[in-house]
């Protein structure tokens, strides 16, 4: 009951707020009560019990729906902003930025990651990717980075990096095991068939210098 009465408080004092400024005011008592007024609904709000009552109204479905604008016009606005002569210019300026560059970047990656993965299932933008590579300025300016110093450098990095991580270091040891493992699997197989091979070898000679014997005798 005390919520309703308090939201209800509020909604009468936004009210008031939007009456005495709509209303002119000529006089500067006028003026004072419109200071006044606003002092308190901001002091209001930045209570506890003026936040929940804040809270209870954007939970009510038909205030929201009030709220909520088209997505159309939403759309088109932005689209229009995006578009225009300034919002070229603004976003210009915005991305000059490192800072805000590397924000809104790490705030996409995993969306731009998403996309990505996608279009590279795509044949439409496989076959398009193909045509760039195979574009010969395009050759020639991939050609020119990776044989500049800096592509080098990070490359480098990349790989110090690489092999300093415990992580790569622990999937090459078991690897490095395995093919130790498997090398002198190979050579005791080899092994036994060359002893093998030596034994019916022998065999063989003792068996003919016998028959030879045999017949001397």
């Amino acid at each position: 009951m005390k919520r309703y009465l308090l939201l209800m408080t509020f909604t009468l004092t936004i009210f008031g707020v939007f009456s005495t400024g709509c209303a002119p005011r000529e006089e500067s008592s006028g003026q004072m009560d419109y200071e006044e007024t606003k002092k308190m609904v901001v002091d209001i709000l930045k209570t506890d019990d003026g936040k929940k009552a804040l809270q209870e109204v954007m939970k009510d479905e038909e205030m929201m729906q009030t709220l909520i604008m088209d997505q159309n016009v939403v759309k088109q606005t932005i689209e229009e902003t995006l578009t225009s002569e300034k919002g070229t210019e603004f976003w210009k300026k915005v991305f000059e930025d490192p800072k805000f560059v590397e924000s809104f970047a790490t705030s996409i990656k995993d969306e731009h990651e998403k996309v990505i993965k996608e279009l590279m299932k795509d044949p439409d933008y496989q076959k398009m990717l193909m045509e760039i590579f195979q574009d010969p300025e395009m050759e020639k300016s991939m050609v020119t980075a990776v044989k500049s110093q800096d592509f080098r450098k990070h490359l480098q990095d990349v790989i110090m990096e690489t092999l300093s991580s415990p992580l790569y270091k622990a999937k090459i040891q078991d690897t490095l095991l395995k093919a130790a493992e498997e090398m002198g699997q190979q050579g005791g197989s080899g092994q036994q068939e060359s002893e093998q091979g030596g034994d019916s070898s022998g065999g063989g000679e003792s068996d003919s210098s016998q028959e030879e014997g045999n017949g001397g005798n």
